[in-house]
């Protein structure tokens, strides 16, 4: 049975519009998105706990603390590897039984690291754990517009994404005080527990989609070819950095340039996610009104917001708005530019859509190490700050070239409808050379 409220978002759409596809009504739907959620908050947590127990995870590995980092690195490799891999191969499967396997995966990961008992094998788990990361992200968000009502799919998309910033909020600090008290191991035995609850409700609550025939291997790839998927992808890995610039030097720019104690760093981290959850609320309401325009305000209120926050974290108070104001800016951004993907990704949906996060996990990267170079070179904690500027500004380059060749193909795309002025005269020009 087939539900007429329930759309998709297919290829490209005529002047901003996405084309559509009817499909199953959930029975229940609050469960179907708690369930989609609840693996966005699975996977946040073990994203960013390994961050807060490094130390201990280090001391339990017998090596250093910068060696110990590289775990950090094994899972960002793998979210950057596996989304396009796993989407690409995946996407012939049915999006119910694709997200049961994504979280099964992620839940023997998960169980791997928790019992690896050398730094090699760690390694290698953390590696594996994030294989499933972005191709969940991706086709959730898929399954998020196929149940959505028609008029909300940025809404839809934005709820299902609130799993980032509850870990931030929830499941990271719980999972790091766990760790702390029950050692590091039990941190991803609790991630492992959520991954396996995940499961459990998506079986319980998604809809069976049937796979759409249309969806092959050779149609993934073809996304490769777009230049609007790779310019919106250029804007998520450098643009996106910024923040990560910023963020990733957080604590110390708390303790060193605020000149607060160690103890309130938790207090802007607690902010930072509280914005997060609010700023894809908004994210959604924005998409729904107009996705290319609210990438715009995102690129661009991140930009200027990172300044702000270089100029404003001397003062706690100041650097506690505007560190929340850059977190909403920056879901905003995140939001929308999936939305962008999965309208001109054709018919490569799961590709395009999977691959933001891959190329948010490239961003982390290099706002990560830019920070870090400048640190390094012995200026302050607010330079990563800048360095975001510089991000923000170079994304916002590859977002103007790409806003201009969509309204030129917008443009072109009129003028060779029946009945346009191109039209006739081309209709006019074929008729006097076949006359003569």
């Amino acid at each position: 049975m087939r539900h007429p409220g329930r759309m998709a978002l297919r290829g490209n759409a005529p002047r901003g519009r996405v084309p559509c596809t009817c499909v199953p009504a959930p029975r229940h739907p609050a469960l179907a998105t708690a369930a989609l959620i609840l693996g966005g908050v699975a996977i946040g947590t073990t994203e960013f706990v390994t961050m807060g127990l490094l130390p201990r995870i280090a001391d339990g590995v017998q090596v250093s603390i910068p060696v110990a980092g590289h775990t950090i690195s094994a899972y960002a490799a793998g979210v950057v590897s596996g989304a396009p891999l796993i989407a690409a191969l995946g996407a012939t499967r049915p999006r119910k039984g694709l997200l049961l396997s994504l979280m099964a995966a992620f839940a023997v990961g998960n169980v791997l690291s928790a019992l690896a008992p050398s730094y090699e094998l760690l390694v290698a788990a953390r590696f594996l754990s994030g294989l499933p990361h972005g191709a969940f992200f991706g086709v959730a968000a898929l399954v998020a517009v196929d149940l959505a009502p028609n008029g909300r799919a940025g809404r839809a998309v934005g709820t299902v994404m609130l799993g980032i910033p509850i870990a931030n909020v929830l499941g990271v600090p719980g999972a790091t005080w766990l760790g702390q008290h029950a050692g590091w191991r039990s941190a991803y035995w609790l991630v492992a527990v959520l991954g396996a609850a995940t499961v459990a409700l998506v079986a319980l609550g998604v809809p069976r989609l049937a796979a759409d025939p249309t969806r092959t291997v050779r149609a993934e790839l073809s996304a490769l070819k777009s230049l609007q998927v790779m310019l919106t992808l250029a804007v998520a890995a450098i643009g996106f950095g910024g923040m990560f610039a910023m963020y990733s030097y957080i604590a110390p720019t708390v303790t060193e340039v605020t000149g607060l104690s160690e103890s309130a760093v938790p207090v802007f981290l607690l902010v930072f996610g509280a914005a997060g959850f609010v700023g894809n609320l908004v994210a959604g309401r924005m998409g729904d009104w107009s996705v290319l325009r609210s990438v715009v305000i995102g690129m661009v209120g991140l930009g200027v917001g990172l300044a702000l926050f270089a100029l404003a974290a001397p003062y706690a108070v100041a650097a506690l708005v505007v560190l929340a104001l850059v977190s909403m800016l920056a879901s905003v951004l995140v939001i929308n530019l999936q939305l962008r993907l999965m309208q001109v990704a054709g018919a490569a949906q799961t590709l395009a859509a999977a691959g933001n996060h891959a190329a948010l996990n490239a961003a982390n990267a290099l706002g990560a190490w830019l920070g870090g170079v400048v640190i390094a070179a012995g200026y302050a904690y607010t330079a990563p700050s800048w360095v975001g500027v510089g991000l923000a500004v170079l994304g916002l380059g590859v977002l103007a070239l790409s806003v201009r060749l969509h309204r030129r193909d917008t443009r072109g795309s009129r003028a060779d409808r029946p009945g346009s002025r191109r039209a006739v005269a081309q209709a006019l020009s074929r008729s006097s050379s076949s006359v003569g």
